[in-house]
């Protein structure tokens, strides 16, 4: 299994489970630093794990983590596409950039992820595409348009996806509501910013929450296709 956007948060909560319950993982993030850090507690615990740096906007760097996965453990049975980025703020911020580049983290490094393990599942005539997408994908609200825009697209790219997927390949969307990781201090606009914060300090649920269902998903049996999950704190509106 390979999983990015590993180093923290939803990521390496998903790690961690999965490695627990025996799967082999090829982590791939920016930050080799912390990843480095995940293999050494999933190694200590037991578990199977390698990293390697990967920048979801470059597509040679999803190859070379699909390439990773077959050379250590012979296949790759499921990609796991976590890496996402979040810098929260109003439209009339007119931070083109930051829309840029959730756009290229968020959608195209899906693509990109898909364009890498779509011909080798093809060619095992099996594999699972785990992807997160977020509850903003159904409820947009403000100075989370782009955000919103870009995990709406995720899920269109995922439907599609599974309507093509055919009898032997699985496709899983995953939508997380308020998640207790670093996310909401990324904003870049201060108010914004703080309404995140106290949001998330008052009902975020953990990341483990997502790993678990994750792993409920990759668990089933090979003809059961567990399409869409949301996840989200009780609390949350």
């Amino acid at each position: 299994m390979a999983i990015t956007g590993a180093s923290s948060g939803i990521g390496e909560a998903t790690a961690l489970l999965l490695a627990a319950r025996g799967a082999r993982l090829v982590l791939g993030a920016r930050r080799t630093e912390l990843l480095a850090g995940l293999v050494a507690r999933i190694e200590g615990a037991g578990g199977t794990a390698v990293h390697a740096r990967t920048d979801v906007t470059r597509p040679e760097d999803l190859h070379a983590l699909v390439a990773l996965a077959r050379e250590r453990f012979g296949r790759l049975d499921v990609l796991i596409a976590n890496a996402g980025v979040g810098t929260i703020s109003p439209l009339d911020d007119l931070r083109v950039e930051e829309w840029d580049r959730m756009v290229d983290v968020n959608l195209k490094g899906v693509l990109h992820g898909i364009g890498a393990a779509l011909p080798v599942f093809r060619a095992q005539g099996a594999g699972h595409f785990v992807t997160t997408s977020s509850t903003a994908a159904d409820r947009v609200l403000p100075a989370m348009s782009v955000y919103a825009g870009t995990k709406l697209a995720v899920r269109a790219v995922c439907e599609g996806l599974r309507q093509e997927a055919g009898d032997h390949l699985r496709v899983t969307t995953v939508f997380p509501g308020m998640i207790g990781t670093d996310f909401a201090e990324a904003s870049p606009n201060a108010q914004v910013r703080a309404r995140l914060v106290e949001a998330r300090d008052r009902i975020a649920i953990p990341p483990e929450a997502i790993a678990r269902a994750i792993a409920f998903a990759i668990e089933q049996p090979a003809e059961v296709d567990v399409n869409e999950i949301v996840v989200r704190p009780t609390a949350q509106a």
